[in-house]
């Protein structure tokens, strides 16, 4: 039976891979592929498991563990909700041109750089995810050429996704570590800052030599557009409150998206005044008093420009992953990695995972999503808070994401908002994304076996 879920799970994945082959939008494979496994554990009434850290796999109930798996991921698709509605605010206020009023040059380089930087330092604040929806929100705006605005998409994603890999609170799954107690911040940002550096900058500058990011954009003349009365203000409130939900977590204890739908609440009532709507317990209404929903609210405007399918197709790839982790199939399967393949580098006292075994991690990130594997790697490994594997965990399944584009969530995102195919990202960025991710291993790995050892 395991093996006819991987089947399933193999060919569901393909279909996504083939999505403009078989002309079938990716989200009917993963929701099917999500519904068909769960259908099958239940009807074959197999033993579910909850990935415990520190003790490992305990038996639970189907319905129990069906519920935990929808919870965790309706905490990130609600936090991705709320900050996709609050970037379309900004946007309906036209608050992205604040930004595009500072971006004077049009060199596609220049540009490429500014946008991977921006990416590399956002993500870290805010998070790789809602850092890859503003920008390349703000690049639709700048850059109107649709295969140019493809290549600075892709670029984005690996910058976001190596920025998130050195902050706490910059990817769910480095997020998940610090919560968990096996890094902390200050060790964190010590180790993987540089590796991460060079994840991003090595494409960055593979790229801006390339005929692509030769020459400048054409942009289109904006003289003559008149900028809306509040959009600086809408727009520093909308980056503020997102800002404001990693201090939020950190007074509260709470889950981050709690803090988003607070900040969505303050910025959506600011824009509800600023444009003079009125609304009621019973809804907003039209002009006519008919009863209508006024689609001239910003909020409502904002809420229908979400893209739902990038949404439901989130829901399906986790849910579906979460299916053959309730069966300890990844579990297993890291268990297996950590008894064959042989350590690779310098032996640490307390550190006997193979650097091979975390770039495999880092790989499968790219393929299923990190956050399971970062879950089982917390229950399997049995090492002590801040050892240099935590640290490489945490980069290579933060960066091996941006190898697919389905392999990180600012992957998807971008996927959904510029309709970017997976095979082009395959061929077009996958080996930079790849050549960046090994950059970044290489430094870490240097750091760590020689600079530390002639410090200590």
């Amino acid at each position: 039976m395991e093996i006819l879920l991987i089947v399933i799970f193999v060919l569901g994945y393909l279909a996504i891979a083939m999505e403009h082959s078989l002309k079938v939008d990716k989200l009917i494979p993963a929701l099917a592929m999500m519904a068909i496994l769960w259908a099958l554990i239940a009807v074959n009434h197999l033993e579910v498991f909850d990935i415990i850290p520190g003790v490992g796999k305990e038996s639970h109930h189907l319905e129990g563990v069906l519920l935990h798996h929808l919870g965790k991921t309706a905490e990130i698709l609600v936090f991705l909700m709320g900050a996709m509605t609050i970037v379309e605010i900004i946007d309906y206020f036209d608050g992205f041109a604040t930004i595009k009023s500072f971006i004077k040059t049009k060199s596609k380089s220049k540009l490429l750089w500014l946008f991977t930087i921006l990416a590399f330092v956002l993500s870290a604040i805010i998070d790789n995810l809602t850092a890859t929806i503003v920008l390349i929100t703000i690049l639709q705006k700048i850059v109107k050429e649709k295969e140019t605005r493809l290549w600075f998409a892709g670029l984005i994603v690996i910058a976001a996704n190596a920025g998130g890999a050195w902050s706490p609170i910059g990817d769910v799954t480095t997020t998940m570590l610090w919560i968990a107690n096996k890094v902390s911040a200050s060790q964190l940002i010590e180790h993987v800052l540089i590796p991460s550096i060079l994840c991003f900058a090595v494409p960055t500058f593979i790229a801006s030599r390339m005929k692509i990011f030769k020459g400048y954009i054409d942009a289109e003349n904006d003289d003559d557009k008149t900028t809306p009365k509040y959009s600086s203000l809408i727009f520093y409130l909308g980056l503020g409150s997102i800002l404001f939900v990693p201090v939020f977590k950190t007074f509260t204890h709470l889950p981050p998206y709690v803090g988003m739908m607070l900040s969505l609440a303050i910025v959506a009532a600011v824009a509800e005044f600023l444009s003079n709507r009125k609304f009621s317990m019973g809804g907003a209404t039209s002009g006519d008093g008919d009863g209508t929903i006024d689609h001239h609210s910003p909020v409502h405007k904002s809420l229908s420009k979400i893209e739902m399918p990038s949404i439901l197709f989130f829901l399906g790839i986790l849910m579906s992953v979460a299916a053959l982790e309730s069966l300890g199939m990844l579990f297993d399967f890291a268990g297996i990695l950590e008894n064959n393949v042989p350590y690779l580098g310098t032996e640490h006292a307390s550190t006997k995972i193979s650097d091979l075994v975390v770039l495999l991690l880092g790989a499968g990130s790219a393929v299923i999503d990190n956050v399971p594997l970062v879950a089982a790697s917390i229950g399997m490994f049995q090492i002590g808070m801040d050892e240099p594997a935590w640290h490489f965990i945490a980069y290579a399944a933060g960066t091996g994401g941006s190898m697919l584009i389905i392999g990180s969530a600012a992957g998807v995102v971008a996927m959904g908002m510029e309709k970017i195919d997976f095979i082009w990202y395959l061929k077009k960025i996958g080996w930079l994304a790849l050549i960046g991710f090994l950059a970044g291993a290489i430094g870490f790995v240097f750091i760590r076996d020689f600079l530390l050892n002639v410090v200590h």
